[in-house]
């Protein structure tokens, strides 16, 4: 059992620890604290000591230095258990700290922030606050450790149940919680310092030849919720929010419907993905995991029916993607489609929430695609190890855009093949995209042949292909495929390019007056 007699409190998240700090003074705890969270204290009328005062040594190098003190470290480490080290903070009037309450700088919060600076990260990176929490629980036996603030009002209890004595249980359970916490802290600053490792010119550093890539990655998530089951009945799920970041689908806001299933924020993640690459109003439908369809256009209404029109047999019970506030228009489109199982949208008109909340099934939920951060790395879990690459954020450039037949594509068909080419880097390979204009009429996705994909796009589109433009993910690597979108009348292909068989696919296509350009780029996804 641990008698508390002093404190030293110094936390950054300042909530309810007036309380906290109140009821230990009425135990008649001594009170130890430092910069603002004095104030704070002294404020709401608790004696407090200035960590200043204690240790006879000003605070230094903007705040920097202020509980790197043998006063506050030996009073924290000393084991009361032995006359040695009783004598010696006797001979150096080091007084014993019975209890630490710290909470560390807000690095997850200000790391998360999509324009933070280098500097700005660091000088969020706490130094004394882990420092006194590995001391202090290193000493679990003789000084009580809380680094969650979720903690005060049972430890609390505790102490005035047991006239200011802590249980060796709670003590234990205490330190590994502040273990817990300083081993997450340090993670998250690694594993930003990692990232934006991978984003500096790396010329900079020296001579020393460093891979892009982290040597080591550790992942951070924090329970967000858990979900009625996982991706079937039988199993668990729950969702978790990456430590780093403050935006994303783990901090959306429901605004109607049921609960969120795992495959409805599976099916959300895909269509944030896509609606986030286009800037006019535009609108995705996705169906496990791949759009049934994509457009954009002048107003979001427009956008969305388009999107619906290229396959409104399998958009039945789909999720729905807009990069626009919804308007009363949108909402009245979105109400006569049939049965949907979410929208997601930056937000919602209140004559459109109105509408769509008569659907009382129907999962209304406000996230901005635009404000995401785009990750980095993409990472992909396999039986003991992870996968880690680059995320595909690849945009085709001009002159990546290379005609190699004799017919050249018309402006409307470069702007038809710039919009295709966007939306078939988010369908699963085998992935061919047919398009008019800035809408997609038919999407062959998942195949195992890629001629096959050409076939279900095309049986997709039907009438609709004649005239329209045809993306394949990857080169084409028999001449099957252009004979097939030639005889549904496709006018021209945008395609990667690089196989063995150019030669043959070009002169089928030249054969059936097909306009075609190779980008020499491959988005496979799988």
């Amino acid at each position: 059992m641990l008698k508390v007699n002093r404190a030293l409190i110094s936390v950054s998240e300042k909530k309810g620890i007036v309380a906290f700090a109140k009821g230990l003074h009425g135990l008649g705890v001594e009170i130890i604290s430092t910069g603002g969270t004095a104030r704070q204290l002294k404020e709401a009328g608790i004696p407090v000591r200035e960590v200043s005062e204690y240790t006879g040594f000003p605070e230094m190098l903007d705040g920097r230095v202020k509980t790197l003190h043998p006063k506050i470290h030996g009073g924290l480490l000393a084991r009361r258990e032995k006359p040695e080290h009783m004598e010696q903070v006797k001979k150096h009037k080091i007084g014993l700290i019975d209890m630490v309450v710290v909470n560390l700088y807000p690095f997850a919060s200000v790391a998360g922030k999509g324009n933070v600076t280098l500097e700005e990260a660091i000088e969020n990176i706490d130094i004394g606050g882990p420092a006194m929490l590995r001391s202090a629980a290193k000493n679990f036996r003789n000084v009580a450790v809380l680094s969650n603030p979720g903690r005060y009002q049972s430890i609390l209890k505790e102490l005035e149940t047991n006239n200011g004595l802590l249980s060796d249980s709670v003590l234990f359970k205490l330190a590994v919680e502040a273990f817990t916490h300083t081993a997450e802290y340090d993670s998250l600053i690694s594993s930003f310092l990692n990232l934006r490792l991978a984003k500096e010119d790396l010329s900079q550093l020296e001579s020393e030849q460093l891979s892009p890539l982290p040597r080591e990655v550790a992942l951070k998530f924090a329970k967000v919720q858990d979900l009625r089951y996982g991706e079937n009945p039988h199993q668990r799920g729950a969702l978790y929010r990456d430590a780093d970041q403050a935006a994303g689908l783990a901090g959306i806001r429901q605004l109607n419907g049921k609960e969120l299933s795992f495959n409805n924020l599976l099916d959300l993640n895909a269509a944030a993905d896509i609606i986030k690459d286009f800037r006019g109003p535009a609108a995705v439908i996705i169906k496990h995991n791949n759009p049934t369809g994509v457009a954009e256009c002048g107003q979001l209404a427009k956008a969305f029916k388009a999107a619906l029109d290229c396959d409104p047999l399998s958009a039945f019970g789909g999720i729905i993607g807009l990069n626009k506030k919804v308007d009363e228009q949108t909402a009245k489109a979105i109400a006569g489609s049939g049965f949907m199982e979410c929208v997601l949208a930056p937000s919602f008109s209140a004559p459109a929430l109105k509408l769509l909340s008569k659907k009382k099934n129907l999962r209304l939920v406000e996230c901005d695609p635009a404000s995401m951060r785009r990750d980095i790395f993409d990472f992909k879990k396999v039986h003991g190890g992870l996968l880690l690459q680059e995320t595909d954020a690849r945009v085709l450039r001009p002159e990546e855009m290379r005609v190699v037949t004799r017919k050249k594509p018309t402006k409307a068909q470069i702007e038809a093949m710039r919009f295709a080419w966007t939306v078939v880097k988010y369908i699963r390979s085998n992935a061919i995209v047919l398009v008019k204009g800035a809408q997609t009429v038919g999407i062959g996705c998942g195949q195992t042949s890629r001629v096959d994909s050409v076939r279900v796009a095309l049986n997709q589109a039907g009438k609709k292909a004649a005239g329209a433009v045809m993306a394949s993910d990857a080169f084409l690597p028999k001449t099957d495929n252009v004979q097939l979108a030639a005889k549904a009348g496709v006018a021209a292909i945008i395609q990667t390019g690089g196989s063995v068989a150019d030669g043959d696919v070009i002169q089928a296509a030249d054969k059936h007056k097909i306009a075609m350009v190779m980008t020499g780029v491959r988005h496979f996804k799988h």
